[in-house]
């Protein structure tokens, strides 16, 4: 990538600037290699305004994080219009389709030295709260009370995509649309009671 040329830029539009020239980076090397020289380099400013918007090279790289978070999320939000099982496979299908669009990002934070810092592991939890949380809020349709038993069991099916998808990512012996099912179906059989699940699966 060229370095940017130097133009005047608000404060909210410069500190996006330097948030999407650290994701664009992000998909050509791991976290701890974006370098602050590298990004003023790019964005055509210098390393003190850089520090100026986000402090530390810690805080920029959790910025980015939470940025490629909150993109995940949008990417995958329910669409409230289809039925509840509909919703669910349109919502993996949509985490499948974001995590291979942007593999070696997706690996790179859930398994690279992010993955082990605080800031970073708080991002990730609020990410998979908020994921959780979206499971949790469908089951009243369903007729179905989101006991403590059944949101735990909700956050242990979250752990199970993410490692399933990785797994995958890295030898896909199965089918993209596979994968979407394997997901959808594990969540009912992990939460719900057997006859429970059944219904909701139609089988």
């Amino acid at each position: 990538m060229e370095p940017t040329k130097r133009t005047r830029l608000s404060p909210d539009e410069r500190r996006a600037q330097l948030i999407d020239l650290g994701v664009h980076m992000l998909t050509e090397r791991p976290l701890e290699q974006i370098s602050v020289d590298d990004i003023a380099d790019r964005a055509g400013v210098s390393r003190g305004l850089l520090f100026h918007y986000f402090g530390s090279k810690h805080d920029y790289h959790v910025a980015i994080v939470r940025h490629t978070s909150a993109d995940m999320l949008a990417r995958t939000a329910p669409n409230l219009d289809l039925e509840p099982i509909e919703i669910l496979r349109d919502v993996m299908a949509s985490y499948i389709d974001y995590v291979s669009e942007n593999r070696d990002t997706y690996v790179s934070l859930l398994r690279g030295t992010a993955s082990g810092d605080p800031a970073m592991r708080e991002v990730f939890e609020q990410t998979r709260a908020e994921m959780a949380r979206r499971v949790v809020d469908q089951l009243p349709t369903l007729g179905i009370d989101p006991t403590p038993r059944i949101a735990l069991s909700v956050r242990g099916w979250i752990a199970f995509v993410e490692e399933a998808t990785i797994t995958w990512l890295r030898d896909p012996e199965i089918t993209r649309d596979d994968l979407v099912e394997l997901l959808v179906t594990a969540l009912p059989a992990v939460a719900l009671s057997s006859q429970m699940a059944a219904a909701l699966l139609g089988t």
